[in-house]
C-alpha cells in the first residue's frame, strides 16, 4: 500500500491511497478549507477509484515533457502514483502532494 500526504495552499487537506491499483482520496478531519477540486468536493470525505483519479492525473506532466520525466526518473510509464510523488512540489496550482509521512 502507498499513501501521499495531500496539501492545498500549503495546508495539509488529504491522504491519496494506493492498493492494488485501488485508489483512495480522503479529506483529513482536521481540514476546513475549501475543495481541492470541483470532482473531489468537500462535503464528501471519501473517494474511491479503479483507477487513477483523473484530478491528480490531469497534474501529471504529458507528451515531450512526460518522456523527457520517465527517462530521468527511471519511473514506469503505468506509476501514476510514483509520478505524483516524483513531481507533487512542482505542480501548477495551488495543490503539492508528498510522501506520506505520519
Amino acid at each position: 500500500m502507498k499513501k501521499a500526504n495531500i496539501f492545498f495552499d500549503g495546508r495539509p487537506a488529504g491522504i491519496l491511497t494506493e492498493a492494488n491499483g485501488h485508489y483512495i482520496f480522503a479529506y483529513r478531519k482536521d481540514y476546513k478549507g475549501p475543495s481541492i477540486s470541483r470532482t473531489l468536493p468537500r462535503e464528501k470525505e471519501r473517494f474511491e477509484f479503479e483507477g487513477f483519479p483523473l484530478f491528480f492525473d490531469g497534474l501529471l506532466p504529458e507528451g515531450v515533457n512526460l518522456e523527457a520525466f520517465l527517462r530521468k526518473t527511471k519511473i514506469d510509464r503505468r506509476d501514476y502514483f510514483s509520478q505524483i510523488l516524483a513531481v507533487g512540489h512542482d505542480l501548477v496550482g495551488a495543490v503539492t502532494v508528498e510522501e506520506w509521512n505520519e
